[in-house]
């Protein structure tokens, strides 16, 4: 690799460091990747695929449309060496995509990446140990491998992505944690709040007022927490449940209750 292809390698690497950091756009991120590969490697053209929660390949960036439509064919047909290399998280280098081993091995992939213009392929995964998340695909129109030099620098533009999106996950999901850590706690606030109101006006215990909450919010469809602020607000009217009103009062509440004379159970005299 030349001298000038070098310091446009390290001015690459330094740009998507600062995409790491920065305002950091996944999407961004990705598309400047396969765009670099190109300018960088001598390559027609790149595509990105990463896993996605069910562990099946997606396409997220390509440079041309040749490529996205590369990409696609093999995700669809479940063939061709972007998926093997996903499936193997090794390297698949190939040559030239005419040669009749490859029909075997790819019956429907070999002779489509044919007809598009392609001849070469070098399929990287991008993986982190034992974690495989998804793979950059390299893309030639000559019927020759990648240049030795070519195929290192690829190895570190993806060892780059794959910590980069492995971080943008880890930033998102400690995110994730602390939002919902945080309705939580706002959550039980707002329902001890609603407890207590209940407690108050149905002349109940807190954890009577609670059944009385989750009851209603059930029997309504209701999100317990909506709910528990529309009793804070005083836009729900919440009558005590009767299977509460039919609970006994300990004794001392009941004492200090003036009784009733019950009627008389003969006929009058």
């Amino acid at each position: 690799m030349a001298t000038s292809v070098d310091e446009r390698l390290a001015q690459t690497f330094v740009e998507l460091a600062d995409t790491l950091v920065i305002g950091f756009d996944l999407m961004e991120f990705l598309h400047t990747l396969t765009e670099r590969c190109v300018e960088l490697l001598d390559v027609e053209a790149a595509g990105l695929l990463l896993a996605d929660g069910r562990g099946a390949l997606q396409l997220v960036a390509a440079s041309t449309e040749q490529a996205r439509v590369a990409e696609l064919f093999q995700i669809q047909n479940d063939e061709g060496p972007c998926v093997d290399c996903f499936r193997s998280g090794q390297v698949v280098s190939i040559s030239d995509i005419r040669a009749g081993d490859m029909a075997k091995r790819w019956p429907q992939f070999a002779p489509a990446a044919s007809e598009m213009g392609f001849a070469g392929v070098h399929a990287i995964p991008m993986r982190l140990r034992d974690q495989v998340i998804g793979t950059l695909n390299l893309f030639r129109t000559a019927p020759n491998g990648l240049d030795p030099a070519a195929a290192r620098a690829a190895r570190a533009l993806v060892d780059v992505a794959t910590i980069g999106i492995l971080q943008e996950r880890a930033v998102r999901q400690q995110e994730l944690v602390a939002e919902q850590l945080q309705a939580a706690l706002h959550s039980r606030v707002m329902i001890e709040q609603a407890k207590g109101i209940l407690a108050e006006r149905h002349r109940e215990t807190p954890d009577q007022a609670f059944l009385t909450l989750r009851r209603y919010a059930r029997n309504h469809n209701r999100p317990l927490t909506a709910l528990a602020v529309d009793v804070i607000q005083g836009t729900a009217d919440i009558a005590r449940s009767s299977s509460q009103a039919g609970t006994r009062q300990p004794p001392q509440a009941q004492a200090g209750r003036p009784t009733r004379p019950e009627p008389p159970s003969g006929p009058p005299q």
